[in-house]
């Protein structure tokens, strides 16, 4: 994971409530056996025509198909985002399309849970906050918002601003960059010295001999 901290983009505005986990990263997808590549398949069912002589084409009405949305940083939507079923996958499609943050007006626990663990800040503003930066998205696709972790504030650049509430645990993390290996590699000292200590007890010893 990379620290992060300052976060300034535009942003792609998906206004639907309750978007579930097969809808940001459908079940057919969940073969593989790596952690990357998920960004081609985020919100597949929405990105691709499914019928017709066009199926499996970009489908030109869907937000993120919009060539003004292009490399935007941050996703706003609907409340209850990343409800459903618990796959992990569903935020690894997120970052791996090139998001790094998400803002609602709630997220499903572990959701919540399997984003913070992959580097991305989830902000919960009200609902009508959040239907203010969709207008603003919608109507001017060059709409910037600034995400300050460690003030804990969202801007934009006609004005808004507020406050929003993360766990401090989580905040540090996301600030150092650390993932729950990273975490465990704090101690790599402590963990290594243990190693040897119990290898020199309980393995270097000479074995007693049968009678």
């Amino acid at each position: 994971m990379h620290p992060i901290n300052i976060l300034t983009s535009h942003a792609v505005p998906l206004d639907r409530p309750n978007v579930d986990t097969d809808q940001i990263i459908p079940k057919q997808f969940l073969k593989r056996i790596e952690r990357t590549g998920y960004g081609d398949f985020l919100f597949y069912d929405w990105r691709r025509i499914q019928e017709g002589p066009n199926a499996g084409q970009p489908h030109p009405d869907f937000v993120l198909n919009k060539h003004h949305h292009k490399d935007a940083k941050i996703l706003i939507t609907g409340k209850n985002f990343g409800c459903g079923s618990s796959r992990e996958h569903a935020a690894w499609a997120l970052t791996d399309f090139g998001f790094l943050a998400v803002i609602a007006p709630s997220f499903a626990d572990i959701f919540f849970s399997n984003a913070g663990k992959n580097g991305m800040i989830l902000v919960r503003l009200s609902e009508t906050d959040v239907k203010t930066l969709i207008d603003r998205t919608t109507e001017n696709p060059k709409h910037k918002i600034t995400i300050h972790l460690e003030a804990q504030t969202i801007t934009d650049d006609q004005g808004f601003s507020a406050d929003f509430d993360i766990d401090p645990f989580r905040k540090y993390c996301l600030l150092n960059g650390l993932d729950d290996i990273g975490l465990t590699l704090r101690h790599e000292s402590e963990l290594d010295a243990f190693e040897s200590k119990h290898n020199a007890e309980f393995w270097l010893k000479p074995r007693p001999t049968a009678a």
